[in-house]
């Protein structure tokens, strides 16, 4: 049954219905973590702030309560919304149970591509987000890197409605969720492999009914050492300290 791609949010908030309460939440300079009866990852946004309104009263706020915030057009509040959702859905998912661990053979946050190398060299490749250290892959294969603020080769985010339809194989950033993207992105991402990646994927199998091919994200690994990277502000270096890249085929 085919699912549209704007139906995400709807799909997010049933697939995390929990009485759990939120222990704490940290919003790190990279990474916002949550944890409840587990722990979930989001993206941090990009737009630096001073103050948060709400500061200090997310503690013993229940997942369902902070949950919704995932729709919200505040960049903050979609975070902690992400996050709270992929507290609830991850750690029991059973996608994370059948998925492939990946031993990175170099960087660590670049295991995913080193995984499909074999698979898209010689393809149209799109990658959403400029990741750290992508250029060695750029020497092997055909990659154009999509970005808000596109950098070098970069091309800008409007290029998307030109390039994805063409491309054999997109990885989106899974923090297209928080921040409204998604929908259009996996839309225009419809005749190629899609791989939905990056430490704030949550583990669902109805993404696949949306085009989603492959999820590509994280397993919690040591979760005190993944605290404190990320209240430290810690960016790549989580992989190398709390969390492992997994893949699994939708």
């Amino acid at each position: 049954m085919k699912i549209h791609p704007r139906e995400i949010y709807d799909l997010l908030l049933e697939s995390s219905q929990t009485t759990a309460l939120v222990r704490e939440v940290l919003i790190g300079l990279t990474w916002t973590f949550c944890q409840a009866e587990g722990m979930g990852l989001c993206m941090s946004p990009g737009q630096p702030t001073r103050t948060l309104p709400w500061a200090g009263t997310l503690v013993n706020k229940a997942i369902a309560q902070l949950a919704p915030w995932v729709r919200s057009w505040d960049s903050y509040q979609a975070t902690v919304g992400m996050a709270a959702i992929n507290a609830a859905i991850n750690p029991s998912s059973p996608l994370l149970e059948k998925a492939q661990p990946i031993a990175p053979k170099g960087a660590a946050n670049l295991a995913v591509f080193e995984h499909f190398l074999p698979l898209i060299r010689g393809k149209k490749v799109v990658v959403i987000g400029r990741y750290p250290g992508l250029s060695q892959y750029e020497q092997e294969t055909e990659i154009t890197v999509i970005e808000r603020q596109p950098s070098g080769q970069d091309l800008p985010d409007t290029a998307c409605e030109y390039l994805l339809p063409e491309a054999d194989w997109v990885f989106l950033t899974a923090t297209s969720i928080a921040n409204k993207t998604f929908p259009r992105l996996v839309e225009l991402s419809q005749n190629a492999n899609l791989v939905l990646m990056g430490p704030t994927v949550p583990w669902l199998p109805d993404l696949a009914h949306m085009g989603i091919d492959y999820l590509a994200g994280v397993k919690v690994t040591n979760t005190e050492a993944l605290r404190q990277t990320v209240a430290e502000g810690g960016g790549v270096r989580i992989f190398d300290t709390g969390v492992q890249y997994c893949v699994l085929k939708l």
